[in-house]
């Protein structure tokens, strides 16, 4: 027998004992009761029997008109056969709303939960079965944080109803996602990208997770960007324009390390998002701002030289952009505030016209020292506006470098920083030509071969100082004093020699094509199968005048002599033209000299003759 049986076996035992026992006590109380006592139990049961067997029937018939009235519920509600059931709506579907914590906190990290047998591998709020999921109490915080990580349009155009299912469930709304250390302020930022994201869904989370107290310059500590950052790296500048009215103005300029340190402005603008520069433009923002390679935001937007020509939308996009950035930053003037009110903030070329000057004309510092305007704006080193300017002889301090910042590019010794009422417009003027012959000798032959005069030195150092000018004011970055053969300096970085100049085919205008010193380049000298000049590949690049810089002559020192230097001018159809080169003081020297020569030759033998007659 098993366990089983022996225990049935002995129920059965205990059962038959009890019932033996009420059995005998029974007997006994029968026996001891009276007859009047017995008729009296006997109506009292009558009397109980009576009143349980009306309840039952009460019981029993209220039973029976539920039952009949749910059946007849049933047949109305119950749809035709030949009709499909509806796809359950949001509306349908409401979870409870929970009261939210009063501290902010990190939610672990989880995935997504997908349907059963579901065909996709990412979240769909669309489809039914994953909207019940979604609306589902059951589903958690850190799951419905793993759905909204998903970088699809399905997902992100649906931002704001996922938020809100999340706030519903006790959400902090400062709360933290456990894998990105985001906020939910900083998917929605992120959610508003044009194209997978929906600006619309993302500006409605928005603006009901600041009315519920979020905090605009929290970070995350991955990427260490604000919610700022987020909008102006996607390029939303409707959320620009909400998370500045409810942010404090530091967060305006507040900067990122990953990326160099820089502000909002130099996010934007190395992403080429033209409508968040505007929009922080609009609200202050600084465009002076350096990042820690001492770049303002309008050297971090990217060069459209570099770019292919399968890209010419976004090459006129980066060229509108840096000219909108170049004018926004502030120039100086020693204008009085009663002639140019808030002369601080006017843009650059309002302000260089109201000075007469442009970046690049020629001033002279304290009337004692001229150069090349190079730069005009605040600086690192000191408080105020500041000049920067190329000498033209190495008097200076620098080399458009302070402190580790560059602000302009130019040799050594050649730079220096002032402050704007200290320079002055300067006239050029070109040397005069040498057009004059050696004036006939004189007689007396001591005079002649004595030692030079005073006034011949200081001709000579005259002549010598016009030498330096007029070399270095072929550095110029126009490139108009720039020929074939000369070294060059090409957007301010790459190093390399002239070999082309003229009109080309793939572009109008004229173009200036390089051989670099590195293989930093794109082709070998030809473009589209037309050849402008020979080197090796990689080595070439063309660049407008308005890019190349002149930093030393050719190579071989061969037309270092000259004091004008040629102008070649080489196209495709056009031939070279030759000038004729103007006589130089070495060689007007040279020929007095040899004159001397002869006349010392030819006089004794002139006056002898002379003499004979």
């Amino acid at each position: 027998m098993t366990k089983e049986e022996n225990l049935e076996v002995q129920e059965k035992e205990r059962h038959d004992h009890e019932e033996q026992e009420e059995g005998r006590t029974q007997k006994e109380e029968e026996e001891a009761l009276t007859e009047e006592e017995e008729e009296e139990e006997y109506e009292l049961e009558e009397e109980r029997e009576e009143q349980e067997k009306a309840e039952v029937d009460k019981d029993e018939g209220d039973e029976q008109e539920e039952e009949r009235e749910e059946e007849e519920e049933e047949e109305e509600e119950a749809p035709p056969a030949e009709q499909e059931p509806e796809p359950p709506s949001i509306t349908e579907f409401q979870s409870p709303v929970q009261e939210p914590r009063r501290r902010a906190m990190v939610h672990p990290s989880a995935q997504a939960p997908l349907p059963k047998d579901y065909a996709f591998t990412f979240f769909d709020p669309n489809d039914p079965a994953c909207l019940e999921i979604l609306m589902d109490p059951r589903t958690t915080i850190p799951e419905l944080f793993a759905i909204v990580r998903q970088w699809v349009p399905q997902v992100q155009h649906k931002i704001d109803i996922i938020g809100k299912e999340i706030l519903k469930r006790g959400c902090h709304v400062n709360d933290r996602d456990g894998l990105t250390d985001m906020t939910l302020l900083h998917y929605s930022c992120k959610a508003g990208a044009h194209g997978v994201g929906d600006p619309a869904a993302a500006l409605r989370l928005s603006a009901q997770l600041i009315s519920l107290g979020a905090d605009v310059s929290l970070r995350s500590r991955w990427t260490n960007m604000n919610a700022l950052h987020y909008a102006a790296y996607f390029d939303v500048p409707e959320l620009i324009r909400v998370l500045l009215k409810a942010a404090k103005p530091r967060v305006l300029n507040s900067t990122c390390s990953d990326f160099h340190h820089g502000t909002a402005l130099h996010i934007a603008a190395c992403n080429l998002c033209l409508g968040s520069v505007k929009c922080l433009l609009e609200h202050g923002a600084n465009p002076a701002v350096r990042n820690d390679k001492g770049q303002v935001p309008a050297e971090v937007v990217p060069d459209p030289m570099d770019m292919s020509l399968d890209k010419a939308e976004a090459a006129m996009a980066a060229k509108e952009l840096k000219q909108l950035l170049l004018d926004a930053v502030p120039l100086s003037c020693n204008l009085p505030r009663a002639t140019l009110l808030n002369y601080d903030n006017i843009p650059g070329n309002l302000m260089l016209v109201s000075l007469g000057l442009k970046l690049g004309d020629r001033v002279v510092l304290d009337d004692n020292k001229t150069g090349s305007l190079r730069f005009c704006g605040t600086t690192e080193f000191a408080s105020g506006q500041w000049v920067g300017v190329e000498l033209d002889e190495p008097e200076g301090k620098n080399d458009g470098s302070v402190g580790g910042v560059r602000y302009f590019i130019c040799p050594p010794k050649l730079g220096i920083f002032a402050p704007v009422s200290k320079i002055s417009k300067a006239v050029d003027q070109l040397p005069s030509s040498v057009t004059s012959t050696p004036r006939t000798p004189r007689i007396d032959l001591a005079s002649r071969f004595a030692g030079k005069t005073k006034k011949e030195k200081e001709k000579k150092e005259k002549e010598r100082a016009q030498k330096k000018k007029s070399s270095a004011a072929n550095l110029d970055p126009e490139g108009t004093n720039v020929e074939v053969g000369d070294q060059v300096l090409v957007a301010g970085q790459k190093n390399g020699i002239v070999r082309f100049f003229g009109k080309t085919d793939f572009a109008p205008g004229y173009w200036f094509g390089i051989e670099l010193d590195q293989p930093t380049g794109k082709h070998d000298g030809s473009v589209f199968g037309v050849r402008y000049f020979s080197c090796l590949p990689k080595y070439g690049v063309f660049a407008p005048p308005s890019r190349v810089q002149r930093i030393g002559g050719p190579k071989d020192g061969s037309q270092n002599n000259s004091m004008v230097k040629k102008v070649h001018q080489v196209t495709m159809s056009q031939p070279k033209r030759n000038f004729n080169t103007m006589r130089s003081p070495k060689d007007l020297t040279s020929e007095n000299s040899l004159s001397r020569l002869l006349f010392c030759c030819w006089f004794p033998w002139m006056l002898r003759a002379e003499m004979q007659s």
